[in-house]
Parts: structure tokens; sequence; C-alpha cells
């Protein structure tokens, strides 16, 4: 069963944003830029992380092209109509083959996309990192992005001085999804994720899940990060001024206050199957 790689945040100001998710107790990782021209920086868990994003202007990004998906592109446009959760990407071991899967569902004609790009340890050295990817489209929402993500050298991008938060976050556990007939996406869903979709709301995954609830137009609402403590995610935030709604099982900061994302801190128990990773950038 796949997990929850990344989700992919694209903002127009990228250090505004990471200021914001520092303030949230977030440890917010450098600029990277992509070699198509999109930057990012990295928030990272143990085997999961954000990456914000935008696209710069003088970005020279490819265009979408038969049986070639542009990433930069998406970005570009998606950026175009709103900030907000862009992309879903969940983990792989083999993005060719999950290509040549998505081709065979009827869910993505578009060969496998590898790139490499520089990263920096904590310490400020380089570090070299490459991923492959395999897109995926949902004909009933083409404006939300889905791809897996195979990592090529995951001793060089994954470390665990990256994945200290003061707010101590541990995982993306979920992602929500609004769309005017849920029912609609179960058939996507469950070919891109693999898992069999016995309930149209939700889909399971490696320690977390899909959900789909409804809504006016499809949309990624946005996700839940694990915390052991959400009295002091609450502290934090008040200490912080940033608004949030606060329950006895989560704490919430909306779309109006974090780009166009709702993020969802949420106690929930250690899975077996998340396991501790070693290096990264």
């Amino acid at each position: 069963m796949r997990h929850i790689d990344h989700v992919v945040v694209a903002v127009r100001d990228l250090d505004g944003a990471a200021d914001l998710y520092a303030r949230l107790g977030f440890q917010v990782g450098p600029r990277n830029r992509h070699p198509w021209g999109t930057e990012n920086r990295i928030i990272q868990f143990r085997q999961s992380f954000i990456e914000l994003i935008t696209a710069p202007a003088d970005a020279d990004i490819p265009p979408h092209a038969p049986g070639h998906f542009s990433f930069g592109a998406f970005v570009r446009d998606y950026l175009q109509r709103r900030e907000g959760m862009a992309m879903l990407v969940l983990s792989s071991a083999d993005a060719a083959a999950d290509a040549a899967r998505f081709a065979q569902e009827a869910i993505g004609d578009f060969a496998p996309f590898r790139f490499e790009r520089t990263g920096r340890r904590p310490d400020g050295s380089a570090t070299h990192v490459a991923f492959s990817l395999a897109f995926a489209v949902d004909s009933q929402a083409p404006d939300l992005g889905f791809f897996t993500c195979q990592q090529h050298f995951p001793e060089a991008f994954w470390n665990e001085a990256l994945q200290r938060h003061p707010n101590g976050a541990t995982a993306i556990t979920g992602v929500t999804i609004a769309a005017p007939h849920p029912q609609d996406h179960a058939g996507f869903l469950s070919a891109f994720t693999g898992s069999p979709t016995t309930d149209p709301m939700q889909v399971s995954l490696a320690g977390g899940a899909i959900t789909v609830r409804p809504g006016t137009a499809p949309t990624f609402v946005g996700f839940d990060v694990q915390v052991p403590d959400l009295e002091a995610v609450a502290r934090r935030l008040r200490a912080s001024g940033i608004a949030h709604g606060e329950c006895a099982a989560e704490i919430a900061v909306e779309a109006d206050v974090l780009h166009g994302v709702r993020l969802t801190f949420a106690c929930q128990p250690t899975f077996a199957n998340v396991t501790s990773t070693k290096d990264a950038v």
C-alpha cells in the first residue's frame, strides 16, 4: 500500500509562505530551484514532506506536449487561478511501472519524468538528489494534479536533522478533496492509489487516507499533520497570533489564513508501517 509522499502547495510569495509555516512551528528548508525554473522550500517529516513551490516570472517553463506532462506549466497555470494545494503525490518504487499502469488504466498516458537537482544538508553542504515522476489525470477534476514519486538517492534526501519541528509534527496523514459528486472520483482514486475503494468517500493509504467530501467544485481542501501534543500546538499558534480553531480532536488553520490550504493538526496513533529514515536534504 502506498503512502503520501508529499503535497505540493503553490504560493506566490515563497519566502513569505515559508515564514508563515515557520510561525506554525515547522522547520522550513532552504530555497531550491528546479532545472525548469520553479523554486521550492521543503518541510520534511520521516517519510513525507510539504513542498512549498512558486513559479518566478522569469522561469523558462516547458509547455505540456503529447505524452509529456509539464510539472512547471501545471504549477504556473495553477497560480494564475489561485494559491493552494495543487498536487497530491504518492510514494513509488518504480515510476516507469506506474506510468505503464496509469496508461493501461486510462488515467495518464505520459512518459515517466526524471530530473535531478543539487540539495543542501542542514550544515549547508551540497548533495545530489534525483526523482522519477509518473503523472495521472482525473478527467472529472483536471485542475488537480496527481503523480507518484520515485526517489533514486533517498539517502541523499531524507535527513533526521530536517525532521525535528518545534511543533513536534511527524507525518502527513491525510488529504481532503472537495467535489460536487464525490462518488465520481472513486474510480480514478482507486486506479491512482492501487487500493480498492469500498467507500467512495475515502481511500485508505499506508498510514493515512484520502477523503472526498461534497463541495462546489473539485479542489484540494487541505491536509492533516500528525503531532504528539495539541495543546502545545495551540499555545504556539496563540503566541504567533495565527487564527485557528480548536476542538478536542484537532486544531485547524483555515485556508484564508494559510495561502488557500486548510491545515489540520491531529494526534493520531503511530502506524506500524511509518518508519524513520536516516538522511535528507
